[in-house]
């Protein structure tokens, strides 16, 4: 199994829809200070069940929610998804019927998540 995309909304820094295509091989993620970097593997961090908000650079879950800046208002909720490429079968029995497996999880603002 391996990951081959990972989709983000309204995630810390990624608030407008974005999809990243994990190619096979290796991949490197760059950039200058401040770009989001960390904000993507805490994406996939928060996706696969963290649950400590102080794991996650924030003072309360609803941290990972874009706060909104001058130019754009805050967000209501935010949503991570995670495609795990199961083309060879080896996640457990009872996900072996489906080619690529979508770990999501999403959070609405004074509500909490799912």
């Amino acid at each position: 199994m391996k990951f081959n995309r990972l989709r983000l909304s309204g995630f810390k820094s990624f608030v407008d829809p974005t999809d990243l295509i994990i190619e096979p091989g290796l991949t490197g993620v760059v950039g200058p200070n401040g770009c989001g970097k960390s904000n993507l593997l805490e994406a996939m961090r928060w996706v696969m069940g963290e649950n400590s908000f102080k794991n996650m650079r924030g003072s309360g879950m609803e941290d990972v929610i874009f706060a909104g800046t001058a130019g754009r208002p805050a967000r209501n909720h935010a949503e991570v998804v995670l495609y795990i490429d199961n083309a060879d079968r080896s996640a457990p029995a009872a996900y072996n019927d489906c080619e690529v497996i979508e770990v999501s999880r999403k959070i609405e603002r004074e509500q909490g998540s799912t």
